[in-house]
């Protein structure tokens, strides 16, 4: 997101002339209950972001900064907008996150992306509910603002490349002819003359130094400094984790009730796709741990705040096991089928610490141990060879809930559907298996695949 000054607001918002007292009336969680009513897909996705009112970024929008995903709004910005183009804003937020653009498809340079991904995202949305200002591709830029002359015949150059691209490309096609572009890439590295001031984030006191980058002088409507800003390799993880596991919960319930919204068909198709083929029956493993993995948080002046630096202090954060693993080692799982689960285990150990149980009619919790992060070479071995009964899982969970955040059961499926969750669990499937039954809508369940 933004710097540690206030930045101004867009000019769509000063040339409705918002108010204090507009931008103060504004209620974002009355237009999430519409949102909601409107568009229960990408409802899912905003309801697992924090949401922060700031007029330190001009627009809004969303990063995975710090390890959490954040949705940042101007108040005196969404004040400006119709209800229609609140929620286009909304929608345009989430496909950032569903695409994966702030986090594993992220690439430099950094502002070149940001366009390059708003080409992609405002293809997919109708144009009456984007703000103005936003990239459009086959459509020209707005540049009867634009005062400095020599500045102006460059911003009509960009114009017309933006206006000659079609929709509905990949970000990273509309990066690569972004990056060929001569014109773009001298405004990009025009020196700024000292004219780029900070406002007061309501539209006041804002200079333009004539670099795109600077100031107003950049096309979007949305802020995206932050992006995965400061993420160490195990928080990018956890991050991802959480977007994957939040977008298969969004379209799952989609297809549950047939409540996709304005999804146009050619996405819901590509979203699938994108969850069938993460469903790496080892990368899968870590994406719900993830999710679940606590990071215990506490402020010090130590470390400083990379969003505000010397303002705020920054967070140390603690990332403890808060995830339990149940091996099924009934009669029905064979030890090569139990090497397999180890072998995912030792995958997920690189990055986690987890307590592991074996179970057949009853938990061994005698035998139970902690997997170290980091820890190798620990063989596969039995301690049962009985049954199956996944009640005895969930009734030996609920006794020890306290301590964990959810559980996985790692299992061949074939025993009776056990009662509901009190957690969060994770069925995953040996290869040519499925489950007995249907699980319920809050589990999440992974097919193991031989490959990789």
């Amino acid at each position: 997101m933004a710097g540690n000054k206030d930045i101004v607001t867009s000019d769509y918002a000063k040339e409705k002339k918002v108010s204090d007292e507009e931008a103060n009336a504004f209620k974002l969680d009355s237009f999430l209950v519409r949102f909601l009513m409107h568009e229960p897909f990408f409802s899912t996705i905003i309801r697992s972001m924090d949401k922060i009112k700031t007029t330190r970024i001009p627009t809004a929008g969303v990063t995975a900064a710090n390890g959490t995903l954040t949705l940042y709004w101007n108040p005196y910005f969404l004040a400006g907008l119709e209800p229609k183009q609140v929620f286009g804003l909304l929608k345009h937020e989430c496909y950032h996150l569903i695409f994966k653009h702030c986090t594993a498809r992220k690439q430099d340079p950094h502002l070149i992306w940001n366009f390059a991904t708003d080409l992609a995202i405002n293809s997919l949305i109708p144009e009456n509910e984007l703000p103005v200002g936003g990239l459009i591709p086959g459509k020209k830029l707005d540049t009867t603002k634009i005062t400095d002359e020599e500045h102006l015949k460059k911003m009509e150059k960009f114009s017309d490349l933006v206006a000659s691209f079609p929709k509905h490309q990949a970000s990273e096609w509309y990066m690569k002819q972004l990056m060929e572009d001569e014109n773009l890439q001298d405004m990009l590295n025009k020196p700024c003359d000292g004219s780029c001031q900070p406002g007061d984030g309501k539209g006041q006191n804002q200079g333009k130094c004539g670099n795109p980058s600077h100031g107003q002088g950049m096309p979007g409507f949305d802020d995206h400094e932050g992006w995965g800003e400061g993420l160490s390799d195990e928080e990018r993880q956890i991050v991802e984790g959480q977007i994957q596991e939040t977008v298969k919960e969004a379209a799952r319930n989609a297809d549950g009730r047939n409540a996709w919204g304005s999804v146009p068909s050619s996405v819901q198709k590509e979203i699938r796709a994108m969850i069938k083929k993460s469903v790496d029956w080892k990368r899968v493993l870590q994406s719900f741990v993830g999710k679940r993995q606590r990071a215990n948080k506490s402020s010090t002046h130590r470390r400083i705040n990379r969003k505000y630096p010397y303002i705020h202090p920054g967070k140390q954060r603690n990332y403890t096991s808060s995830l339990a693993i149940y091996i099924d080692q009934s009669g029905s799982v064979g030890d090569d089928e139990i090497a397999l689960f180890f072998g995912a285990l030792t995958e997920l150990a690189k990055s986690v610490t987890f307590t592991v149980y074996h179970f057949d009619v009853g938990v061994d919790a005698k035998n139970k141990f902690v997997w170290r992060k980091g820890k190798k070479n620990i063989k596969p071995h039995r301690t049962r060879s009985g049954g199956t009964c996944f009640d005895s899982v969930e009734d030996h969970f609920r006794t020890v809930a306290g301590e964990f955040d959810g559980y996985l059961i790692l299992t061949d499926g074939c025993a009776p559907k056990p009662k509901s969750t009190v957690s969060q669990r994770c069925w995953v499937i040996l290869p040519s298996y499925d489950l007995y039954f249907t699980p319920d809508k809050k589990d999440t369940v992974v097919n193991m695949s031989l490959k990789g």
